[in-house]
């Protein structure tokens, strides 16, 4: 229990990201101007619902993969202002599309667009938005750029698609679970950093090692987040139990699930399937899962996955992108939300 509460313990904030962005501090800036004219429409209703959008934007992590791998490749150019675009507006689609299918009305904290605008225009909403990232691409030529995020989209919809399936049976094993991590969250980071380096002429090689760095970074990111659901730091095992209540199979319960006994299992199982709003069983499921080391497993395996990104990183040459990558590495697993 006191490892789990060492390696979870936050070191890092906002502060933390405004030092990794010094690198590209000019070019974010510039990266703001270019992605509202990308968003831009004549009809005032899209208009107002996408400055809406703008204005409650997040840490903005996926664009600062993208401009600092085109600097630890050479140079940021035309291509990764388009390429950082494409992949906010497509992500920004799938964001709108995913509070309509999750009934979801907050998203960081504000109300979303389906939560204001009702479902219909969120889902047209997600749709300009995803054909808007289409034309940048289309317009531009970037047509490798379009297709390296074109993939990663449809991995998205894949791994949704396969968690659901198996989150009805709550029979995931973790290479199953890895598979679906890959393609819902690593997918996207690989594509941000894949077409970074693509757009500042990398070479195929140098392309591609900087896709893998992005899946491992994209797999530790995810486990850092579904740790989220069993607490935080010195509250760890006072859960939030989002992803129980969702009857999502995540790594700490899968660990778990392997190790323990029949009579363990089908007790864990029962609560997933039957009691998973209820606190009193959340918190006893939760109680099992740090008994049986299900947190320090699934900490260990996001750290091997930090790990294997930053051996990929160490292939590069050391300038200051290098150096804002590898503490943006650090950051995705020490973050606090």
């Amino acid at each position: 229990m006191l490892k789990c509460l060492v390696h979870l313990t936050p070191h890092n904030s906002v502060s933390d990201l405004d030092n990794i962005q010094k690198p590209i501090e000019a070019e974010m800036k510039q990266f703001e101007n270019y992605f509202k004219k990308a968003m831009k429409s004549d009809t005032l209703l899209l208009d107002k619902i996408t400055h809406y959008i703008i204005k409650r934007k997040g840490k903005q992590m996926r664009p600062m993969f993208v401009f600092l791998s085109s600097k630890l490749c050479g140079d940021v150019t035309d291509s990764t202002y388009a390429a950082a675009s494409l992949i906010e507006l497509l992500h920004t689609a799938t964001l709108v599309h995913d509070d309509v299918v999750d009934v979801s009305n907050k998203r960081r904290g504000f109300f979303s667009v389906n939560a204001l605008w009702k479902n219909k225009i969120a889902v047209l909403v997600g749709d300009y938005l995803l054909s808007r990232g289409l034309l940048l691409s289309v317009d531009k030529n970037e047509f490798e750029l379009l297709r390296i995020v074109a993939n990663a989209v449809k991995e998205m919809s894949e791994g949704e698609l396969l968690q659901q399936e198996k989150s009805r049976l709550l029979n995931i094993t973790e290479e199953v679970y890895y598979e679906i991590i890959r393609q819902k969250t690593a997918s996207l980071i690989a594509a941000c950093c894949h077409s970074g380096a693509a757009a500042a002429g990398a070479s195929k090689e140098q392309a591609l090692a900087m896709k893998e760095f992005g899946l491992n970074v994209g797999l530790a990111f995810q486990i850092k987040d579904d740790l989220f659901d069993y607490g935080f730091g010195d509250k760890i095992g006072k859960p939030t139990g989002i992803d129980l209540q969702e009857r999502k199979m995540t790594l700490p319960l899968i660990f778990t699930l392997q190790k323990s006994d029949r009579t363990i299992r089908r007790k864990l199982v029962n609560i997933v399937k039957n009691h998973n709003s209820e606190s009193s069983y959340v918190k006893t499921l939760v109680n099992i899962v740090i008994e049986s080391g299900g947190i320090d497993y699934a900490v260990k395996k996001m750290e091997e996955f930090r790990d294997k990104a930053l051996q990929i990183l160490s292939t590069f040459p050391d300038n200051e992108a290098h150096q804002s990558l590898s503490a943006l590495v650090h950051f995705t697993i020490n973050r606090k939300k």
